[in-house]
Formats: C-alpha cells, structure tokens, sequence
C-alpha cells in the first residue's frame, strides 16, 4: 500500500516538490554561508520524493544554539511561506476521496519545512528511538 500511495504522490505533485527542493538546496550549497540549509533542503527533498513508510524525528543531540539559530533565520525567510505552500496544496488534493492521504503527506512535510535542521528522517517500520518526551 505504502508502494502505491508513493507512486501516486510521485505523479500528482510529490516530483515538483522534490525538485524545488532539490533545487533550492544546489542554490544553497553554492553560497558557503547557507551550506547547512542545503544539506537540509535535499534531506526535505529525499523525503518529499517518497514520504510514505518514513517519518521525521529529532536528531539525537540536534539540539543546540546553532541548530536553533539555524531555524528560527530559515524560519523567517523561507519557512514560513513554504509552509503556507504545503498547506495550499494539501487543501487542494484533500477535495477528492483518493486525495486524502496525499494532503496529510502534505502537513507532514510541514514541521519539517518550518525548522530543518536537527530533524532526522527514519523509515517508520523500523523501531527507533523517539526524542520526544
């Protein structure tokens, strides 16, 4: 099912995403400065390609000042208004029955598209250790 449900948002929108991550993650990585949001842009990208059957976690030992200085500028100049995107779009594919699970793929990708750094991204079949207590 995970399989089938991945192949569908790979067709209705999943490979766009997957690509302007992509992209802003080269766009990132060719500024020195902005390398961190790159290497995060193309871990959002590898999810956003094949989201279902994975989920998003913190990173053991994530935290710190940097990763969270780290989020709060990506925060304010790129986050907010991709997360403004995810959910435009999730309202879109939630109008039809087969929609349904794509748009709560969709708000998945929020959290991680508000703050990227120190999240880890884990196949959910697998057990793992949660950080979240």
């Amino acid at each position: 099912m995970k399989t089938l449900l991945n192949i569908i948002w790979l067709v209705c929108g999943g490979f766009v995403l997957a690509l302007g991550y992509f992209m802003a993650g080269i766009v990132c990585c060719l500024l020195i400065v902005t390398i961190p949001w790159g290497i995060a842009s193309f871990r959002i990208a590898s999810y956003t390609l094949w989201p279902f059957g994975r989920t998003i976690i913190e990173k053991p030992g994530g935290g710190g000042i940097f990763p969270l200085l780290g989020n709060v500028i990506w925060l304010l100049v790129a986050g907010i208004w991709i997360a403004i995107g995810h959910v435009v779009t999730a309202f879109a594919m939630a109008i039809t029955i087969i929609g349904i699970p794509l748009a709560i793929a969709n708000l998945k990708l929020i959290p991680v598209s508000l703050m990227p750094l120190g999240k880890q991204i884990v196949p959910s079949n697998r057990p793992f250790v949660s950080t979240y207590r």
